[in-house]
């Protein structure tokens, strides 16, 4: 089949994951006469897709090109944060002794670190495996689906109709146009997984989230690692300040970041592969063994034949959608990667949550209704829900900022980890949440607390109000609250409780 990934090592956990995601021998299932819904691409919003629609009685066809589970399962979630955590657990153990730990020796086996990466995929791939799906009363079809008409698509000669289908066939890393660089050859997120040996040197092209988590797991696994960024500063999508705090910790781990770097070539010598770059204290050299490429996306939307059914698209934005996730064609409606600026798992499973509504049950469900939180996994993470205060400027929103230094909680000092912060923005006047930004070792468990709070209608002065367990470093965000409701005590109101409690004594 084309454009198959490459997996490698074909060891027995590889061996398990494609024998479920990617099943040789897979015979495609006789066409039923006419399906409810056609989900082309079986990553999370296909999958989930797929499996609601086929839950609540629908006939659904599933069409997968390449490996079922998409890139969450494959190249994504599962295994960068199995890096992640081993990273972790090696960076923990070398500053141990500050806790009274005194560990003689840490010492990174990187083959058994991808070992263990690659078993934990394959287990949890059985939750995506085609025969999975086909258990579920889902007609599994392998091959490259494409349109032939505004209501049926081909696949592997068979032609299957559709009352409604959804394109979910996501997006694919892309390497920027450096000269030499394909030449010299690169990783990106779909073949760094393959590494059985550590590269003693790596440069990651691209300070987004990818590349800094990335760029820290391997240098905290061993490797000596170089950040470029094109931009003044690293996360340029994040609160200025949260950025700051995780560039602190990359370079404290070690990690040489270079901002407003213009990579002018790259050129191999030898075993070697050298960087040409222009930077803040002029130009340089750059010797490494890998190149990992930690930014840019391109959406899955070529060999569809989207014309044939009416579908507008961008090559680099995607599929054109309405806010009900309709495409110009209003019986294909288009999810994930392929068609969202948010290019997260869980914005993929939600928005097939609203497919499924609004394709089979004539719903109107609005994507621009989600409270959409997101994580860096960094070290510390940088997690973002809401608006940003310049985002809130722009559209001429009053804002109100309530932070709490995670060095005032008591928690957080215990833990050893104060570098960090609790932002929480209100509508000036009120207590209505509008953003919130948490640095912290597990700030994606606790932004949680406040999209609860966006999404109920909550305030932050309701926040401050619920009880939380003493110590965790969540009080942080209480401590927000309790904040905002001292600033309702207006010097008027002090001054009337004065009186009373004068008159009371």
């Amino acid at each position: 089949m084309a454009n198959e990934a490459t997996i490698a090592p074909l060891d027995e956990n590889n061996l398990r994951l494609l024998a479920g995601v990617r099943p040789d021998g897979w015979k495609n299932p006789a066409p039923a006469p006419r399906y409810n819904m056609v989900v082309i691409g079986a990553g999370t919003a296909g999958l989930v897709t797929a499996a609601g629609a086929a839950g609540l009685g629908a006939k659904v066809a599933l069409i997968e090109r390449d490996m079922m589970g998409g890139d969450c399962l494959n190249f994504g979630c599962v295994p960068s944060k199995a890096l992640i955590v081993a990273a972790r657990v090696a960076a923990s153990a070398r500053d141990a002794q500050r806790f009274g730990v005194i560990v003689p020796e840490v010492r990174v086996d990187f083959p058994a670190v991808m070992a263990r990466m690659r078993a934990i995929r394959a287990d949890l791939a059985k939750l995506d495996s085609a025969a999975r799906f086909k258990s579920l009363g889902v007609d599994v079809f392998r091959g490259e689906a494409r349109f032939t008409s505004r209501d049926s698509i081909e696949v592997q000669g068979a032609t299957l109709h559709f009352k409604r289908a959804t394109v979910a066939t996501g997006a694919r890393a892309t390497a920027p146009p450096i000269p030499g660089l394909t030449d010299a050859g690169f990783l990106t997120n779909e073949t760094v997984f393959n590494l059985t040996e550590l590269p003693r040197r790596m440069v990651v092209i691209g300070a987004g989230p990818l590349g800094c988590e990335l760029a820290q797991a391997f240098h905290r696994l061993g490797a000596q690692v170089t950040l470029l960024e094109a931009m003044p500063q690293i996360l340029t999508r994040e609160d200025q300040d949260a950025a700051k705090i995780v560039e602190s910790a990359l370079i404290r781990d070690g990690i040489r970041i270079v901002v407003n770097a213009k990579i002018v070539r790259v050129e191999k010598r030898g075993a070697e592969k050298v960087f040409s770059l222009v930077t803040d204290a002029g130009p340089e050299e750059i010797a490494t063994d890998e190149i990992l490429i930690g930014a840019g996306r391109a959406p899955n939307v070529e060999g569809l034949n989207l014309e044939a059914a009416g579908i507008e698209y961008d090559r680099e934005r995607g599929i054109k959608v309405n806010d009900y996730l309709q495409t110009a064609n209003p019986h294909v409606y288009a999810i994930g990667d392929v068609a969202s600026p948010y290019k997260f798992t869980h914005v993929a499973d939600e928005q097939a949550r609203i497919a499924i509504r609004n394709a089979l049950f004539f719903g109107r469900a609005k994507a621009s209704a989600l409270i959409i939180p997101w994580c860096t996994y960094t070290d510390p993470e940088i997690a973002h829900v809401g608006m940003y205060q310049h985002e809130a400027e722009k559209k001429g929103i009053r804002v109100a900022s309530f932070v709490q230094e995670l060095a005032e909680a008591d928690r957080a000092v215990l833990d050893g980890e104060t570098d960090g912060f609790a932002k929480v923005l209100v509508e000036q006047g009120s207590d209505k949440i509008l953003g919130a930004t948490i640095v912290a070792s597990h700030a994606g468990d606790l932004i949680s607390e406040v999209t609860t709070a966006m999404k109920a209608g909550l305030g932050l002065g309701a926040i401050a109000n619920v009880i939380h367990p003493y110590p965790t470093q969540a009080a942080a965000i209480k401590k927000a609250g309790d904040a905002y409701n001292r600033t309702r005590l207006t010097p008027f109101a002090k001054s009337l409780f004065s009186r009373w409690f004068a008159w009371t004594r």
